[in-house]
């Protein structure tokens, strides 16, 4: 579910700025980006994110603008300036090249010089505000989630509703098509055994037990079971996308096996249409936290 937040606050002479993006993901995916001198903060962040959201991939970006950062020191490695120095004299000396190996040569080599921060624990009173802010920041990232959610919900509940009508249209057909697909069994046997006399009653039975598995019966019950407990979970609070998942694969397996076992072109063509919504609804659940 898409989402976002922004929190700043003046830090000494500058400000310390907290955005945080979320988007789309089937489970929680954390990236925190943030400055040197608050990556003892990382931990902590990603805690925070996980107390507020639990699907989504979220991004967390923690600036200081202006404010004066640690000092700096550097540090040169001498042993290799050393052992570069002696292989380039060896080399110029083998192959009797030409040129002079100065201070200019070794500048560029950039393995020489390291460049960092004085060693020194984090400022306490940075990391207190830095965990303000992404709190505030979280908050301001739910709200807008949950507006979505709200729209989305109106919208799958608007599919669930096609699908019921589309369920209620195969259950007024079904009795139909057994009576249907016994009549053409029967017709069919019959043409084949003009001859011999058979027992009419097994001949019977036979044809019954091979009409009734064109009946889809069970397969409405499901689905409308399943169109239930789809309304109800999506009207609960908290965590409900995974069980959402599920309950739309049980209700395409349903769909699934209808359009298998209903072997007529009406009921064929209602059946695609259930399809389609419901990958309708199954792009959208993928926002659901």
């Amino acid at each position: 579910m898409t989402g976002y937040g922004r929190q700043e606050a003046a830090w000494k002479d500058g400000t310390l700025v907290v955005e945080i993006r979320s988007v789309n993901h089937r489970f929680l995916d954390i990236a925190c980006r943030i400055p040197k001198s608050l990556s003892s903060f990382e931990e902590a962040c990603k805690e925070a994110v996980q107390r507020h959201c639990h699907r989504g991939r979220v991004d967390v970006t923690l600036t200081i603008n202006g404010a004066r950062q640690g000092r700096k020191q550097i540090t040169l490695d001498r042993d290799l300036a050393v052992q570069y120095c002696g292989a380039l004299r060896d080399l110029k000396k083998q192959l009797r090249l030409s040129g002079r190996l100065d201070i200019n040569t070794l500048a560029g080599v950039r393995e020489l010089v390291t460049v960092s921060e004085e060693a020194g624990g984090p400022d306490k009173a940075l990391l207190k505000l830095a965990g303000r802010l992404v709190e505030a920041a979280l908050k301001e990232l739910v709200l807008m989630r949950e507006r979505e959610g709200q729209a989305l919900s109106l919208a799958i509940l608007g599919h669930l509703d096609a699908i019921e009508r589309a369920r209620s249209t195969v259950a007024e057909q079904a009795p139909r098509l057994v009576e249907a697909a016994f009549s053409k069994l029967k017709a069919r046997v019959e043409g084949l055994l003009q001859g011999p006399a058979v027992d009419e009653a097994r001949l019977h039975q036979e044809i019954a037990l091979l009409a009734d598995r064109s009946d889809v019966t069970e397969e409405l019950v499901r689905l409308g079971s399943h169109l239930q407990q789809f309304r109800e979970t999506l009207a609960k609070s908290g965590t409900i996308g995974k069980t959402l998942d599920f309950l739309l694969q049980e209700m395409g397996r349903e769909v699934n096996t209808l359009g298998s076992k209903a072997n007529d072109a009406g009921i064929a063509s209602t059946v695609v249409q259930m399809k389609t919504v419901l990958e309708k609804i199954r792009e959208q659940v993928q926002n659901i936290e």
